[in-house]
């Protein structure tokens, strides 16, 4: 054992060697602290960047287990301490404890980065964890995205490095003075009870490994090792502002039963990201085998076919009553698990699983939206959208809670106006941004996906309609939140996108990448069916022109901003030419995609939109109403519908199980968001990238929007849209000035509505058509007193407050 006066420990200090090139050396957030581990991976053996895949063609490479470690430091702690805080970061992911005790409820922390620019570290205040005399730090360290090696299920195989461990403990005492205690080679280290960790393949935990004390002061570390100090860091140390992930639900199981073969399946009920807590007891030994999955076959059976396989949650018992355990760094999208349970040789107590549930984590960014309709099925059909949406709210918005784990970026944008009204993306839309900028290449390209831990090919690689992402969602930003920062320092990006879109055009237009993804058309889904790619990358490559100039002119930049107006109008001349027939209004091929896109991102000139939208509307009902347009093309036809009053148009699109959609989904037993329309089996049944019809209930059925002038819905338009059956809604959004909410019903010939508008804010209500010219009487439900408005065509304008408006 080793243990440190604060004393003692400052003289050290005093002398300790300078902090590693990684570190702010400038800044007192690290003071001496030093990179340590377990084991030091040589760089013969990393890879970096990731191979796509198996990795086994990578040799000897990434065949090896990384241990996962058990750190520990001690140090005295004298009676006149004011505050304390601690400075981590361990990679992959870490768990901190403090005395015994876990610190906070984080979940993989710190969240994933581009680890070649940056390492996110976290604080956290431990002023009441720390005691007069002796006190212990102890910190497990995983390996998330930093190292996965080749076992079991992985998308992807990448070595940075072994986990490794930085921290710095500042304690302010009342005399105004400050120590540190940091990591360094008197910190001490030590194999886990954590066998296999994988963040594509799972955790093994072997209890009879256990040490127990090992987190507090006293334990008798004499057999642990010293440390190896690292300096091979790749990434800057920058504090984590996003919100954590954590568990933010729980499941019983809703079934056990056997399948079919034998098997023991437990049913939470809910596909949803997260992990198991088992609570088990049994001999010494015994091992609880449990393979999660989405799915399962005609026989009751799991195969992680759509979600990647195997992987797998381990627990080896050490034999003392119940024992309790959870994953600690993975997690994968499940709704089933086939629990196994391998005794050893010999008799004795017969193992119990007590109790197995399934715990949901994601980012916990605060819910701010809420939705529900008198329709029963379009209420199902948010939920299922909302757990695809929060299955997929990590450290970056993915695609998928287990076969890939990936920042695909065409839904961040595509699919952040439906988040934005459920969820506070602020932070993790910040994140995403600087991500991107990370990510970007030296002639401009804005990969895939960001953090770009793997360079894919092709489309799969560059496609217009996912690099856009990095043009659309500063915009977005500044457009909900008002964050004119992030629009700054996004602007160099921006820039450079779309130079390197314009190099690759030929004639002012694109005409590569993976177009409308997943669309409805005569094959297995994937690229572009239905839609030329040219029509899809070229109406976003314009789109991205618009609104950078757009920000060029709100930033001042009058050359930039007449360089990309000038551009924009090249592009559509191009366009128009090549795809847009103004005689008869077709545009390429008619799909829903062609005409939805070009209308929405101003390609068609003002003339001829009614034409065009028109031939949209009539390719819908020829089709018998049936949703035909994949990830990009669909968020644009809800909005070309929805703006320009044919939500009746969704309404029945969306209303119908008996094609490929939502109800069909539903239909199918799904409960959260399917990546193909059709919930096909082979693919994953837990995407967000379809779900833009979230973004219709709030702006469209509910009518909470922005007008065109408006930032961060100081100006608001308040149109709820009646369609169908639907005979009542109630809707509201927390913008960043307050509540705003929509509530309306139908009862008999009486429209009645319900608004609130928050302070410094006003709203344009507009009444559905069909009650414009009734008898209408606006009251004051604050002042409880009429309230004379200026009608005009069925709207009028209020100022913050809550009002009744009676239409009959």
């Amino acid at each position: 054992m080793r243990k440190l006066t604060l004393f003692f420990l400052s003289a050290l200090l005093m002398t300790a060697c300078q902090n590693s090139k990684s570190l702010d050396e400038k800044s007192s957030t690290w003071s001496n602290a030093k990179w340590i581990a377990l084991e030091q991976l040589a760089d013969s053996m990393k890879v970096v960047p990731a191979v796509h895949g198996s990795g086994d063609k990578l040799g000897d490479k990434c065949i090896k287990r990384s241990i996962v470690p058990l750190f520990r430091k001690e140090f005295d702690a004298p009676d006149n301490i004011e505050s304390a805080s601690i400075n981590i970061c361990g990679l992959g992911h870490y768990e901190l404890h403090i005395n015994g005790d876990k610190v906070g409820d984080r979940f993989l922390s710190p969240g994933w980065s581009y680890y070649q620019k940056h390492y996110l570290y976290n604080t956290y205040d431990i002023t009441k964890l720390i005691k007069k005399g002796d006190n212990a730090i102890g910190v497990i360290v995983g390996n998330g995205f930093y190292n996965i090696n080749r076992e079991r299920y992985r998308k992807l195989v990448v070595a940075y490095g072994y986990p490794k461990l930085i921290f710095n403990i500042t304690i302010k005492l009342n005399d105004g003075t400050t120590r540190n205690i940091v990591s360094d080679e008197y910190s001490k280290v030590t194999p886990s009870p954590i066998t296999f960790s994988s963040i594509f393949g799972g955790e093994d935990y072997d209890a009879t490994l256990e040490q127990q004390g090992w987190d507090t002061p006293g334990f008798d570390d004499s057999k642990w090792n010293d440390p190896i100090i690292i300096n091979d860091n790749y990434g800057k140390l920058i504090p984590e502002e996003d919100y954590p992930l954590k568990v933010m639900e729980e499941f019983k199981a809703r079934d056990i039963f056997t399948s079919k073969t034998g098997k023991t399946i437990y049913d939470f009920g809910q596909n949803a990201s997260g992990i198991i807590s088992l609570k088990v007891k049994g001999r010494r030994g015994t091992r609880i085998v449990i393979r999660p999955d989405e799915l399962i076959n005609s026989e009751g059976n799991i195969t992680q076919r759509s979600g990647g396989g195997p992987y797998e949650f381990n627990y080896t018992l050490k034999g003392e009553g119940v024992e309790e355990w959870k994953p600690r760094f993975t997690y994968y999208g499940f709704r089933y698990a086939d629990v196994e349970i391998i005794e050893p040789e010999g008799t004795g107590e017969k193992t119990e699983i007590v109790e197995l549930k399934m715990l949901h984590t994601r980012n916990s960014s605060p819910t701010v939206g809420s939705f529900s309709c008198s329709d029963t099925l379009f209420n199902e059909i948010f939920k299922l959208i909302n757990w695809g949406i929060k299955s997929n709210m990590a450290s970056v918005a993915t695609d998928c809670p287990h076969r890939e784990k990936l920042g695909w970026l065409e839904q961040t944008y595509l699919i952040g106006p439906s988040m934005h009204y459920n969820f506070d993306i602020h932070a993790l839309y910040t994140k995403i941004v600087s991500d991107m900028i990370d990510s970007q290449l030296d002639n401009g390209l804005v990969p895939d996906i960001a953090p770009e831990y793997v360079p894919f090919s092709g489309g799969f690689r560059d496609s217009p309609e996912w690099g856009s992402a990095s043009v659309i969602i500063p915009w977005q930003m500044y457009s909900w939140y008002g964050d004119m920062d992030v629009l700054k320092k996004a602007y160099p990006m921006m820039k450079r996108y779309v130079e390197y879109l314009d190099s690759k055009s030929e004639n002012n237009m694109l005409d590569y990448g993976l177009g409308d993804w997943y669309d409805l058309g005569p094959k297995h889904p994937g690229v572009a069916q239905l839609t030329p790619k040219a029509v899809t990358a070229t109406s976003i490559y314009y789109y991205d022109l618009v609104i950078i100039a757009r920000a060029a002119k709100l930033m001042g930049y009058d050359d930039d901003y007449k360089t990309y107006s000038n551009l924009s109008e090249k592009v559509k001349d191009a366009f128009l030419k090549k795809y847009y027939n103004s005689k008869t209004g077709v545009c390429s091929t008619g799909s829903q995609t062609a005409y939805a896109m070009p209308l929405y991102t101003g390609l068609i000139p003002e003339k001829d939109k009614n034409l065009v939208f028109n031939n949209l509307v009539n390719a819908i009902k020829n089709n018998d109403y049936a949703l035909t347009s994949g990830d990009v093309g669909y968020h644009f036809l809800v909005r070309v519908l929805s703006e320009n009053g044919r939500s009746d148009i969704l309404y029945k699109m969306n209303s119908r199980s008996d094609r490929p959609g939502y109800a069909f989904q539903l239909k199918k037993g799904a409960t959260s968001l399917t990546e193909s329309w059709a919930a096909l089996t082979d693919v994953s049944n837990n995407h967000m990238m379809l779900g833009h019809l979230m973004e219709w209930f709030y702006s469209g059925l509910g009518g909470i929007y922005q007008a065109d002038n408006s930032v961060a819905y100081n100006n608001i338009i308040i149109a709820p849209k009646p369609v169908g059956e639907i005979r009542w809604v109630n809707c509201s959004y927390n913008s960043l000035k307050g509540t705003i909410s929509s509530a309306w019903k139908i009862e008999e010939s009486t429209f009645t509505l319900v608004v609130e508008v928050p302070s410094d804010a006003k709203a344009t209500i507009i009444l559905p058509e069909e009650y414009m010219k009734s008898s209408i009487v606006v009251m004051d439900l604050t002042k409880q007193i009429p309230v004379d408005v200026k009608m005009q065509e069925g709207a009028f304008e209020v100022l913050a407050g809550k009002y009744e408006i009676i239409s009959n």
